[in-house]
């Protein structure tokens, strides 16, 4: 009789020590912001196949404690970048490769500008530049993300946010415009920071 009490006490300071450790990892894990690129093939993506996949990151994402925002896909050049909150980008990477084994090429840790709202223009555009290690910060971006908004108007260009990786020195734009040459001569005249790649995305949530 005493061995099984003892036994019963000890499997139940083990259930409460577990159940304990469960609960801080809940509770006390900082989320970060995280963009993450996929670059699949060209001309053979789509955006209903890429929804589908979001579902199971979705249905995934509360094992590693990520969020999924939202999601933009280029279809014709097969690149899928998704914006996350999560504690560290190895879970990101995790989450998509546990759903659909899709993993990402880069998950990339950003700050974010203040969300401005969408207008009527259904065609977006997220354009990127890359101004390389120690020479991006995020005071400067916001800066030059108001001389951006200061001159939008003149090109029919609604800029939505922007996300900054200091590290890499990688700035990405969200915007909608009529073409991709808008979204450029804006940058052009606001502070003559042109972008690398301007993709024109369709946004999931």
């Amino acid at each position: 009789m005493k061995t099984v009490n003892l036994l019963l006490i000890a499997l139940s300071l083990l259930s409460f020590s577990c159940h304990k450790d469960a609960k801080s990892v809940d509770s006390t894990k900082k989320k970060y912001l995280f963009l993450d690129v996929h670059n699949l093939e060209p001309g053979k993506v789509t955006f209903e196949a890429v929804m589908e996949a979001h579902k199971k990151d979705l249905a995934t994402q509360g094992k590693y404690g990520v969020n999924f925002v939202k999601f933009w896909v280029d279809e014709a050049a097969g690149k899928v970048y998704c914006l996350s909150e999560s504690p560290d980008s190895a879970s990101v990477y995790k989450t998509h490769q546990d759903a659909h084994g899709l993993v990402p090429a880069r998950v990339q840790p950003v700050s974010t500008g203040h969300e401005s709202a969408m207008g009527a223009n259904p065609t977006l555009f997220l354009d990127i530049h890359e101004l390389g290690p120690g020479n991006v910060t995020a005071k400067a971006v916001a800066e030059a993300h108001a001389k951006d908004l200061a001159v939008q108007g003149k090109y029919n260009v609604n800029f939505i946010n922007y996300w900054v990786d200091e590290k890499t020195g990688t700035v990405m734009c969200l915007s909608e415009a009529k073409d991709a040459n808008s979204v450029i001569n804006t940058h052009k005249e606001a502070h003559g920071l042109i972008p690398v790649e301007v993709h024109p995305v369709k946004q999931g949530q």
